[in-house]
This record gives structure tokens, C-alpha cells and sequence, in this order.
């Protein structure tokens, strides 16, 4: 990959995006991680105005820490970068309090994590919409179009997507390039969304090269039968989360009525 021209043509892109959509800058979800480090930092270069928010709720101290460390670093390189925080771990428990209860589960604790992602998106619209500015994506390539990794109306919800064709090793190309702090870039990929330490890896079951991997033998036509062992497990891992998360990826159904009922 030629990085430095990547990265001037995503820079440019979204520079371009912004200035005809007449808005004023992005607005960008910092997590700690390696996409929101390389997303925010390429909407700095654009010059343009560029919020940083923060949105912990119940969120790891070396995730918080990475994040504060990334910003930082970020405002002192661009003039352009402003950053805040919203706590939402008050709103995140008040809404507990109020839904029905049910009992512990696998499935609960999944609906509670998309919730947290959902939040978050809402607050970011909120100020995208004070300030007339759009909403970055931070989803990559492998996320957004391989296993669909991501919820739906959270960190799916976005108005552009500047690294939606990088896949995760080119990212972290990108961030050693624009010199991310290597605390995030040596950092354990996680969405931090259960509260707890478990990586992506743990929740998917295959590593980010791996799935680039297997991405890459399903866009050749490989079939499950062409591979044996721990290939053949990823390969199997990756086409069940690429079929069932397909409603991710594709438009929203419409009902289309019959011209003769209307």
C-alpha cells in the first residue's frame, strides 16, 4: 500500500465531502483503538474543525487512558482539534432501571452492549447537529463488509466512512505512519461494550489476519472443503458471521406495493 498517498486521498476526500455537504467539520467517537485513532486523525489533517468525544460508560481505565493520550497528541499536532467528554454511565443505568427485567443471559448482555453503541451514536448526532458538523465513522473493511462486527444504528450509524475499504493491518499502517501513540497501536483490538477485558478475538474467535485471510479466500470462491484444521475453523467463523450479520450490510428492506393496490 502506498500509505502517504492513502492517507492524502482520504484527507482529501473527506475534505471535499464536508466543504459541498456546507458543513463545518467531524465529529469523531474516540475509543481508544486503533480506527478512531487513525479516523480522527486523518479529519484533523483536513483542516477542518474536528470534536472528539469521549463517551465512557463503565469503560477500563487503559482504555480511557489511551484514548486521553491519543487526544492529547492530537491537539498539540492540530490547532483544529477540540476534544469533550460525556459520562454515560448514569444515563446507561437510568435506562436499566426502566426497561423490563429479565434474567441474565448471553442475549441480554448482548442487547445491553448494543445499547452503549447506540447512545453514543445518539450523542455524537447531538453535536453534530449543535455545530453543523458530520459524524466519522470508525469502521474498517474487515467490521463493516467481512463479519459485520459492528450495531446497527450505533457505530454503524455514521454520515461517511473514511476507512470502510482499509482492512485492520492497513490501518495500523496508517497509524504508524501518522505516528499514533503505540500505546493504542500495540493495544488488543476490543469494542469495550461488555464492561469487561474480552478482545474482539475472543468475542469472534479469529484474530483481524485471519478474517483478512479468509475475506480474501471467499472473494476468490473458496469453498469451506478447500481447507482443513485451523483454516478451515476460520473460514467456517467467517463465512457464518459474514451470512448472518448480512442485514448489516445491505440496504434496509422496503415493502414495494403492487401498482394495482394503490
Amino acid at each position: 500500500m502506498q500509505t502517504e498517498k492513502v492517507i492524502d486521498h482520504i484527507v482529501n476526500w473527506l475534505k471535499e465531502y464536508a466543504t459541498k455537504a456546507n458543513m463545518e467539520g467531524f465529529v469523531v467517537g474516540i475509543s481508544g483503538g486503533i480506527d478512531s485513532a487513525v479516523t480522527s486523525s486523518l479529519c484533523a489533517k483536513t483542516g477542518l474543525k474536528t470534536l472528539c468525544v469521549e463517551m465512557p460508560i463503565h469503560q477500563a481505565p487503559s482504555q480511557v487512558s489511551r484514548a486521553q493520550e491519543h487526544i492529547t497528541q492530537l491537539k498539540k499536532k492540530y490547532e483544529n482539534v477540540s476534544d469533550t467528554e460525556v459520562n454515560l454511565t448514569s444515563v446507561f443505568e437510568e435506562l436499566k432501571s426502566v426497561v423490563p427485567q429479565t434474567d441474565p443471559s448471553a442475549q441480554l448482555d448482548l442487547s445491553l452492549a448494543n445499547t452503549r453503541a447506540r447512545l453514543r451514536m445518539t450523542t455524537l448526532y447531538y453535536f453534530a447537529g449543535l455545530h453543523r458538523y458530520l459524524v466519522a465513522g470508525t469502521g474498517n473493511k474487515v467490521e463493516d463488509f467481512g463479519v459485520g462486527f459492528y450495531t446497527k444504528y450505533g457505530d454503524g450509524g455514521v454520515d461517511l466512512s473514511p476507512i470502510a475499504n482499509l482492512l485492520k493491518s492497513e490501518v495500523y499502517e496508517i497509524g504508524k505512519f501518522l505516528d499514533v501513540p503505540n500505546s493504542i497501536q500495540v493495544a488488543a483490538p476490543t469494542d469495550g461494550l461488555f464492561g469487561d477485558s474480552r478482545s474482539d478475538e475472543d468475542q469472534i474467535g479469529a484474530s483481524y489476519d485471519e478474517l483478512e485471510w479468509a475475506m480474501k479466500m471467499k472473494e476468490e470462491g473458496k469453498q469451506i472443503d478447500d481447507f482443513k484444521d485451523r483454516e478451515k475453523e476460520v473460514f467456517e467463523i467467517f463465512i457464518r458471521l459474514n451470512t448472518v450479520n448480512q442485514h448489516k450490510m445491505i440496504p434496509i428492506p422496503v415493502c414495494k406495493i403492487p401498482v394495482n393496490l394503490i
